[in-house]
């Protein structure tokens, strides 16, 4: 369609009052570049590729849900969420549902 455009992603985790930092024991693994070529392919498609990773890496662990915020941007990585395309953060539940 000639709309190659490149998404670039990682996954942070909180670190108490130091903010956040990369996920994770291999924070490698939640880094990186999405190329897509369809419009329809943008930052809440590739958010929901990493989301839909993560959820099945937490079930074939059996650690659970963590908390964690993927961060979206367009063509290269940013510094946080205030520059990013899209930000979503997942939270553990706590009530135990």
């Amino acid at each position: 369609m000639g709309t190659d455009m490149n998404w670039v992603y990682r996954v942070d985790e909180p670190h108490g009052s130091a903010g956040w930092r990369p996920y994770g024991d291999d924070p490698d693994r939640w880094r990186g570049t999405v190329a897509t070529d369809d419009p329809a392919e943008n930052a809440e498609y590739v958010a929901a590729l990493v989301v839909t990773d993560l959820v099945s890496d937490w079930r074939m662990s059996g650690t659970g849900q963590s908390h964690v915020r993927v961060l979206v941007w367009e063509d290269e990585e940013g510094t946080g969420p205030e520059d990013a395309a899209l930000t979503v953060e997942l939270r553990p539940h706590i009530d135990g549902e």
